[in-house]
């Protein structure tokens, strides 16, 4: 597990003029960090951002994407716009565009497939819920979320796609996953992957922890064997928390 990936999901927060700002001051803090590091603010602040951190080590990733490459799809944004900005990663999946957006597997299913089409890399989200959790679904639910996501893509596509571990009640709750529990759903993880490709592989992606990482936990998570990164949401949006989360 020597590849680790640290992604600060900014969500609904950060004007342009804020997100540029924070940019920058990441850009200068983030000098030296043993991981790849990932950004996603919002989609008006991405050209803003991309125009920042050009020449940097900061990579740019968007938080949602359409599955339909152009139309009469109002609102929408398609792979080839993200693209033409330099994004490389695209968040998908998340809980939060689970429960109001109602996207279901067959929906985020769709979409890595037009992100992989379109040259970039999917950051793949999966979580049980607090009960399911409590009715000792955990397993079963991501297991079910990582095989109808990824339905119909080659072990040469997956090789591309990152996964991202987030159990819904640690996201924005201040709760987070004991190490030994997260670790143990990515190990379930890898090898429900190994069944759908192989061992090789299955080692070879990148499972992200996700759900209140903090600097005062990200150590101790990212000690665990299967665990190689984190998606980052509050703590990325300031840049002196996040820059000691990427030296961890």
């Amino acid at each position: 597990m020597g590849r680790y990936i640290i992604a600060g999901n900014w969500k609904l927060n950060k004007t342009p003029s804020e997100a540029g700002e924070l940019a920058k001051a990441l850009t200068e803090q983030t000098v030296g960090a043993g991981c790849e590091v990932v950004i996603a603010p919002s989609h008006v602040a991405l050209a803003r951002v991309a125009e920042v951190i050009r020449g940097s080590r900061i990579k740019l990733a968007a938080q949602n994407v359409s599955q339909h490459s152009e139309g009469a799809y109002t609102g929408e944004t398609s792979v080839s716009m993200l693209k033409d900005l330099g994004v490389e990663y695209v968040i998908l999946g998340h809980s939060e565009r689970r429960q109001y957006y109602g996207e279901t597997n067959q929906i985020i299913n769709a979409k890595i497939k037009a992100v992989l089409a379109g040259g970039l890399k999917p950051i793949l989200c999966i979580g049980e819920l607090l009960e399911e959790r409590e009715e000792g679904k955990a397993a079963t639910v991501c297991r079910t979320q990582l095989e109808q996501s990824l339905a119909g893509i080659s072990a040469a596509d997956m090789a591309e796609i990152v996964i991202a571990y987030e159990p819904v009640w640690a996201i924005g709750t201040g709760k987070t996953a004991s190490p030994e529990d997260a670790n143990e759903i990515h190990v379930i993880c890898r090898e429900k992957l190994a069944s759908l490709y192989s061992e090789e592989l299955a080692g070879r992606v990148v499972i992200q922890y996700g759900g209140s990482v903090k600097p005062d936990n990200v150590r101790a998570l990212m000690a665990k064997s299967d665990i190689n990164g984190a998606l980052v949401g509050g703590a990325s949006l300031d840049a002196a928390s996040f820059a000691s989360l990427l030296r961890f």
